[in-house]
């Protein structure tokens, strides 16, 4: 049983990644290029999935890889980036207030720390369950529920308004 084709795949598929991406990123730039290099990446070996029912969790799994080997690489090749700054406040359309809420739990979440902000996104973001999440991030169930764990308590303490202390390996676990 053959699967979908690509702008089949690619239309069911993008904006659940896309929004993955970004919660990973917190970069749109960064979302969608890892989601076109996922596309990519099924393009070139999507044809060697033996279960066609397995492509969301393909997709995923092949986005947070390329996530991981990104930030792999900038850690060994760091680079400055240069912005410009604008001397005028940004103009609020009503379009852009509704979605203020939205924009603050992204960046709240942004503030999680990386290990923990994958498992929640997936959670919350994409509804997959746990056992979909310990597929994908390629670890333990027990791994996944103190992560969600350990980053819904960093969301509580940013949302809280106070600076959360990162979980740092080897210290002490509540």
């Amino acid at each position: 049983m053959p699967g979908p084709d690509f702008e089949t795949l690619v239309a069911g598929y993008y904006q659940p990644l896309y929004r993955f991406a970004i919660s990973l990123t917190c970069s749109e730039a960064d979302a969608c290029d890892l989601a076109q290099q996922t596309f990519y990446m099924w393009a070139t070996k999507g044809h060697q999935l033996r279960d066609p029912s397995k492509v969301k969790s393909w997709l995923f799994t092949t986005l947070y890889r390329a996530f991981l080997e990104s930030r792999r690489t900038a850690a060994r090749f760091p680079h400055i980036e240069l912005t410009e700054t604008d001397t005028d406040l940004p103009v609020i359309l009503p379009e852009a207030a509704r979605r203020l809420d939205a924009m603050q739990v992204m960046e709240a979440l942004g503030r999680v720390d990386e290990v923990y902000r994958a498992p929640v996104s997936l959670y919350y973001l994409e509804d997959y369950s746990y056992q979909e999440i310990a597929g994908i991030l390629e670890v333990p169930m027990g791994t996944v529920k103190s992560r969600m764990a350990r980053g819904l308590a960093q969301l509580k303490q940013i949302f809280a308004g106070s600076n959360p202390a990162p979980n740092r390996p080897g210290g002490s676990h509540e």
